[in-house]
């Protein structure tokens, strides 16, 4: 079930020499999570899999919609009722059935498990089959190829639930077993939003699994995941890759978002964005220097997040979900 996505463009950056964009943005439905919602719609139907569930943030459910229409399998898709405009409006319109939830995308999650045995769903979330992963790690793939089989010397990767980044990691090592790379593999960095920083506070405090983070509070709504299913993975990834944690404010990806926009002609997600900001800080500490080769995830179109952006324009402060999981909105 193939949409168009994967290969999307290694842009040279105008400001950084030695710098990347990896723009996501112009996979179907406009993010990352086409090629992971690829692979795993594929294997359900081979399945004969009728009926999928997924907690989403926004784009994860944008794009399992997409796919199960091409598909045709029933998708039911769980969301914070803040989520952005454009994947509420994008999910209805593939026929999908969406209910919006007063809470985060862990009450999403714990609605679906309550409710998927009696409903008949398959649940395709974060790291629940095998799938979606393999086809993130493409990614990975592409990133070799597109710098002439070189690894670079690091990859920014926004973070909310991880699967990119371990979906690269997987990449890597299967490169090496064919022949295609060596030992070597890039510094990996996670980046996460301040208001909700699970993974950055493990790393920093020493730990190899996160904490749940309470009243998670963040414009990029795919970065509002308050435990990472696969955190341990992920901490691990930044250990043995000799990467970091690092958190930015939300006034910080929107200051990214704006120059990405005005100096490169890219339209990012501020979860994207947040690359760049986090890049800035470890150039000011030196983590990277000006000759290091450094890739910068975008994962996602800003188009998706006009509402989002044009309310931040006006001075509006994203506000903490409620964590009550009782008033639902919907379905649509």
């Amino acid at each position: 079930m193939s949409l168009g996505e994967g290969f999307t463009p290694m842009l040279p950056s105008r400001e950084f020499p030695n710098v990347y964009i990896k723009d996501e943005g112009l996979n179907p439905t406009g993010s990352f999570k086409a090629r992971g919602m690829s692979a795993a719609v594929t294997m359900a139907k081979s399945y004969g899999l009728k009926k999928l569930a997924a907690p989403s943030a926004g784009n994860a459910a944008s794009a399992l919609a997409a796919y199960a229409a091409a598909a045709g399998i029933e998708a039911h898709l769980f969301m914070p009722k803040d989520v952005p405009l454009a994947n509420r409006v994008e999910c209805e319109s593939y026929g999908a059935r969406v209910t919006l939830v007063d809470g985060l995308i862990s009450d999403c999650a714990k609605m679906i498990a309550e409710r998927k045995e009696k409903e008949g769903w398959f649940d395709v979330s974060t790291l629940k089959e095998p799938f979606r992963v393999e086809g993130k790690k493409t990614m990975g793939y592409e990133v070799a190829e597109q710098l002439g089989w070189r690894m670079p010397h690091g990859i920014i990767y926004p973070t909310g639930g991880g699967v990119g980044m371990i979906g690269m990691w997987k990449a890597f090592d299967e490169m090496q077993q064919l022949g295609w790379i060596g030992a070597e593999r890039p510094q990996m960095v996670s980046v996460q939003a301040a208001g909700c920083a699970p993974i950055v506070k493990a790393w920093d405090e020493g730990k190899t699994v996160s904490e749940f983070w309470p009243d998670a509070e963040t414009l990029a709504a795919g970065l509002r995941v308050p435990k990472a299913y696969g955190d341990y993975l992920v901490l691990d990834i930044l250990k043995k890759s000799g990467g970091i944690a690092i958190a930015v404010s939300d006034e910080e990806i929107m200051d990214a978002l704006r120059q990405w926009a005005k100096v490169e002609g890219v339209f990012a997600a501020p979860e994207g964005a947040a690359s760049l900001a986090a890049y800035r800080k470890l150039r000011a500490n030196e983590f990277f220097s000006a000759s290091d080769t450094v890739v910068l995830f975008n994962t996602g179109s800003g188009l998706k997040y006009l509402d989002v952006i044009e309310k931040y324009k006006l001075g509006a402060r994203p506000r903490p979900a409620s964590r009550q999981i009782g008033g639902i909105i919907g379905p649509y």
